[in-house]
């Protein structure tokens, strides 16, 4: 008798069936067989048609609020600072010559004191804005922050920490 065989008798005769009411909890939310993935997703949006309801999530039924666009940020800064991490990791890595040969190249361009400020600012907005969010999710974490009050005054308190220290260091 193979493995396969036997495995299958050992676990018939200690009773494990999907028939028995125990086990129903298993399969109590599953489609009747008789149905397809298809069927089931035309029911799906002929009822939302029927009931006259907006495909969502769609961005039309939502009102915006400060704590979605923080966290629509702090996703999209988080994204791009791994990006922008790996692109310098992958071109220090590639590109001939060392750091200081590229900083004097920067340097012989001479941009100018107001678009390098403009660049510093750009660099730490998103790296300072990441960081405070950061630390106000740690919060959020520890069970502190949630009244709707609260959420609103640490945002707007992430949003204007991160200007004051991107306008401060854009000015070193």
């Amino acid at each position: 008798m193979s493995n396969m065989a036997l495995l299958l008798r050992t676990f018939a005769r200690q009773g494990v069936c999907l028939a028995r009411p125990q086990f129903s909890v298993l399969y109590r939310h599953a489609a009747p067989m008789g149905t397809t993935a298809k069927d089931e997703m035309n029911k799906f949006w002929a009822k939302n048609a029927r009931l006259n309801r907006p495909m969502s999530p769609h961005l039309t039924i939502y009102q915006w609020s400060v704590p979605m666009l923080m966290s629509i940020t702090h996703r999209g800064t988080g994204v791009g600072l791994s990006g922008a991490i790996s692109a310098f990791a992958l071109a220090a890595l590639v590109l001939p010559g060392s750091y200081p040969y590229y900083l004097d190249l920067i340097n012989s361009l001479y941009i100018g004191p107001y678009l390098i400020g403009l660049a510093k600012f750009g660099i730490t907005f998103p790296v300072s804005f990441h960081t405070y969010n950061g630390i106000r999710h740690l919060l959020w974490d520890m069970g502190k922050g949630f009244k709707i009050p609260e959420v609103y005054r640490t945002g707007y308190t992430v949003i204007s920490l991160s200007i004051i220290t991107s306008i401060a260091v854009a000015m070193l």
